[in-house]
């Protein structure tokens, strides 16, 4: 691999022995506190990562899974993650989970730390901030397999597993449109996700298709980075959509706290639902039946998407052929229908 260094290449540029960089990486007592400072900075900046070389010479294969998720506090991920357990104990893998709370920085701390603790391969369901895939390439470059999860990219050539957002999106925005719903407003997030433009396309498409204007001012973008940004963007939108001369009569929403805020939101600023406007939203939420009225909803095969995922990873990990032919598995959403749409009058 282009960016890592070993002992070797540490003592030469250094022009220290092999035992005393090795000494001072294990924190010898026998070695200056200068010298160990300078090795550890060398060995930082140059991807130095002791415990993965130790480890795969030790043993080969370390039967562990590293899998990065954005946050724990989601719904739709514990049960993606649920589908990865279920996939890797079958196979007796043992998995180590760490989230990146949607930093690019983050993101690569947990790549980092998981590889150097010699795990056999990589799954990964990307940060809304990541942009630059190539630390991710580089480490697949060098035999570490990686699947991509749920959130799929296409600045990254490997295999990848999630929903068909493309066709939630338009199957929602059919279903309002079959329901008598005319002006459908859309509400997605502020990021260049795969799920947010291949969403915010489905319900284009649907529009088209139904011969419907698409309006710019109905579509708005929420950040996602920050739960206090996020609800102020929600009540923000929800208060303009409302305040427009030709209002809509329906919103698609694009993710699970998306679709619950904006459903607790229009019931706080007093909007009957379906009455003055219906509401659909991509959520796995249990709880969609109990709220008020029960929220139509895209449903994501999120225990499929992580057990498939984990499959195929281990079947890379598995596998003695290097060249893999990449492919990229999408899996049907299903429409749930509750009273939040109910057809028109």
């Amino acid at each position: 691999m282009n960016n890592s260094v070993t002992l070797k290449d540490i003592a030469k540029a250094l022009n220290l022995s092999i035992s005393t960089i090795s000494k001072s990486l294990n924190d010898s007592h026998e070695i200056s506190t200068d010298t160990k400072k300078l090795v550890l900075d060398y060995a930082q900046k140059h991807h130095y990562l002791p415990n993965r070389m130790a480890k795969g010479l030790k043993e080969g294969k370390s039967r562990s899974i590293g899998v990065v998720v954005c946050s724990l506090e989601n719904n739709f991920a514990a049960q993606m993650l649920d589908g990865i357990d279920s996939a890797s104990t079958d196979k007796s893998y043992q998995i180590i989970i760490m989230q990146s709370k949607e930093s690019q920085k983050q993101e690569r701390a947990c790549i980092e730390l998981l590889y150097a603790g010699g795990v056999d391969g990589i799954l990964i369901s990307p940060a809304c901030e990541t942009v630059d895939f190539s630390y991710l390439q580089s480490l697949q470059d060098s035999g570490l397999p990686v699947v991509l999860f749920d959130r799929l990219s296409d600045e990254i050539e490997t295999h990848k597993v999630g929903a068909d957002n493309f066709k939630g999106a338009y199957d929602a925005t059919v279903h309002l449109i079959k329901n008598g719903y005319k002006s459908i407003a859309h509400l997605n997030t502020n990021t260049i996700l795969n799920i947010a433009t291949e969403r915010l396309n489905g319900y284009k498409q649907a529009l088209e298709e139904y011969k419907l204007p698409y309006r710019a001012d109905f579509l708005r973008s929420c950040d996602y980075t920050d739960t206090k940004k996020l609800n102020a963007d929600l009540e923000e939108s929800i208060k303009y959509y409302m305040s427009l001369k030709k209002r809509p009569d329906a919103i698609l929403t694009s993710t699970d706290q998306i679709s619950t805020r904006c459903l607790a939101l229009l019931n706080k600023l007093g909007y009957k639902i379906p009455e003055d406007i219906a509401l659909i939203g991509f959520t796995n939420t249990d709880l969609a039946d109990a709220f008020n009225p029960p929220l139509t909803t895209v449903h994501q095969p999120a225990f499929e998407i992580g057990q498939l995922a984990a499959s195929k990873l281990i079947s890379l990990i598995e596998k003695k052929s290097q060249e893999p032919e990449y492919e990229t598995i999408l899996l049907d959403t299903t429409i749930q229908v509750r009273a939040s749409t109910r057809a028109r009058k």
